[in-house]
């Protein structure tokens, strides 16, 4: 899976974001999981205020925003993942390595039997393969024709059709969300 080539120096900046289904399901999930609570910690008299807990809620939901504005950056010079300028004091730094810096990519067995890829540095360093954004083919396409290692058998870690049916059942999770709080109001 290794051999080094001279990267292409014509490439231009391409950026590439996380998957929108990804995105929105994730931020859905977050909301069907919350916004239930102040409506019951108000209806169940509970010791913390309901003010309280929606703005602790709505900090919640920018810090997932924030943490689902990953990008990954490909140019002539290297790849890099970063994060907005909004949110990267408070998140990881990200990182960025030279297409000439990559010597390999090495897949890794994740705990529930999926793979998982990192690219190992000249240096002996591992940075992970960002595995979620729109457009993965061509990103994998690009670093098969910037570093000249074989990419044909990476494969995302998880497919749409698996983010689809978390949707469904967190807009089904939304559904019972609703009608926990027109229950608690009436």
């Amino acid at each position: 899976m290794s051999s080094i080539s001279e990267p292409v120096a014509t490439l231009e900046q391409r950026v590439f974001r996380l998957s929108p289904l990804i995105r929105i399901t994730l931020l859905l999930f977050y909301t069907a999981l919350t916004v239930p609570l102040p409506v019951l910690a108000q209806k169940t008299a509970a010791p913390i205020s309901p003010l309280l807990l929606v703005m602790g809620l709505v900090l919640g939901a920018v810090l997932l925003y924030g943490a689902l504005s990953e990008q990954v950056i490909l140019d002539a010079a290297g790849i890099q993942v970063t994060y907005p300028t909004w949110i990267k004091w408070l998140l990881r730094r990200g990182w960025s390595l030279p297409w000439i810096e990559i010597k390999a990519l090495k897949p890794r067995s994740t705990g529930q039997g999926g793979l998982i890829y990192y690219f190992l540095s000249q240096s002996g360093l591992a940075y992970l393969l960002p595995m979620r954004v729109a457009g993965f083919a061509e990103l994998v396409r690009t670093v098969q024709a910037q570093t000249g290692i074989d990419t044909r058998d990476v494969r995302p870690l998880a497919q749409p059709w698996m983010y689809l049916f978390l949707l469904v059942l967190t807009l089904l999770l939304l559904l019972i969300g609703a009608w926990t709080i027109g229950v608690a109001l009436a």
